[in-house]
């Protein structure tokens, strides 16, 4: 399981300062020694000196933990069982113990016994996420991935980026989706909502003809549903069908007035259409409702210009730039660069360098961010060609 020696490793060096309380000098020679070669990835030596240690000193639960952590690196999964339960029952509150005795358990399939575990240690250590991750991992294990999916959601919060985290967490909503689909499809196989999730799924695959065949036989069975003509919309937007587009956003809209999406994306269509002036006017209502838009002012910049109204663009622009604030966003960069062309036009051309050396700026950021994305895919796809030689 990814990420498993790390947490080992971590937790093995947890009770090397703990041989400054040991009084015998046998008892602080084998704890040493015990951590030294579990450092090192001297197993067998490890679990003999921290053996040796725990029967000089019986009453010290670090030992007993660090014993158990070794004989699970081992996958001598009963005795780490007898050792972590040890350390626990001699130090209840120990912080590790609860984690690797439900890992250990987890092991052996017990997931009934390793669940209790990784909770009490969550209670024990409310911040560690490897804790709230192995308990959604036994959880998934154990056939709940409903309970997973909130327990890995937490371990996500705190800690955003862990990769082994992200990929549980991942998994869990997946095995969610999928068993509410199956469950749809036993309790209203002719429902509506069936075609709206084919179509989704189709779309997903690229197969734009059938998902948009699946949506139009949802809007027969649901004709007054907000968000299908939108959902049909966005897909003959895909296959760049602006006509067909631009007609069922309009429908949406007579379906829900309020829609914000379908009058933003409607307005797009528009100005691809060469019909600046029905954007100009969604483009404000949009704006109306919401304060900070800088994507609805880059796209009312690009109406405007097209209308010949360059001040009104300018500032369109302008505000597109407030808004995305630090944000380097390819929006950022387009209105920029918009900037660049209608100061020149306007013969302001100190503006406009600085408009265009802005946009070069993001731009290079943002190649440079790119070409070191192809280089990990590379990096990853060697490693892995390597790993299977």
């Amino acid at each position: 399981m990814l990420g498993f020696s790390c947490l080992l490793y971590t937790m093995a060096l947890f009770g090397l300062s703990a041989a400054g309380f040991a009084q015998e000098g046998q008892f602080e020679k084998a704890f040493h020694q015990g951590t030294a070669a579990m450092r090192g990835g001297q197993l067998d030596e490890a679990v003999a000196d921290f053996s040796k240690a725990v029967a000089l000193k019986p009453s010290f639960a670090e030992a007993f933990l660090n014993l158990g952590i070794a004989q699970l690196q081992q996958g001598h999964l009963d005795d780490a069982v007898t050792a972590l339960s040890k350390s626990i029952s001699l130090k209840p509150g120990l912080r590790g113990a609860n984690l690797f005795l439900g890992i250990a358990r987890y092991r052996k399939n017990d997931y009934a016994q390793a669940i209790p575990s990784l909770r009490r240690e969550t209670r024990i250590d409310a911040a560690n996420a490897d804790a709230w991750m192995w308990l959604g991992v036994v959880q998934l294990a154990a056939g709940d991935a409903t309970g997973a999916s909130a327990t890995l959601d937490k371990a996500a919060m705190l800690s955003p980026n862990n990769v082994d985290i992200l990929y549980h967490r991942g998994r869990a909503h997946m095995l969610v989706s999928k068993e509410t689909y199956e469950h749809m499809y036993q309790v209203a196989p002719e429902s509506w909502r069936i075609h709206q999730v084919l179509a989704q799924s189709l779309v997903e695959q690229a197969r734009y003809e059938e998902a948009a065949n699946e949506v139009q036989v949802a809007i027969g069975l649901k004709p007054g549903e907000p968000g299908l003509h939108e959902e049909l919309a966005d897909i003959y937007w895909k296959q760049n069908d602006l006509v067909k587009a631009e007609s069922e956003f309009q429908n949406e809209l007579k379906t829900d007035p309020e829609s914000l999406s379908s009058m933003y994306k409607l307005a797009v269509v528009s100005i691809e259409r060469s019909k600046p002036e029905v954007s100009v006017e969604l483009l404000s209502q949009v704006l109306d409702k919401t304060s900070h838009s800088a994507n609805a002012h880059y796209q009312l910049g690009r109406a405007e210009a097209q209308l010949g109204n360059t001040e009104a663009a300018i500032q369109n622009f302008t505000s597109a730039v407030s808004d995305s604030g630090e944000s380097h966003t390819e929006t950022l960069r387009q209105s920029y660069y918009q900037l660049a062309q209608l100061y020149r036009r306007e013969q302001k051309n100190d503006q406009s360098r600085a408009a265009l050396d802005a946009f070069m700026r993001l731009k290079q950021q943002a190649d440079a961010q790119q070409s070191q994305k192809l280089q990990d895919k590379l990096k990853r796809s060697v490693q892995m060609n390597d790993a299977k030689q």
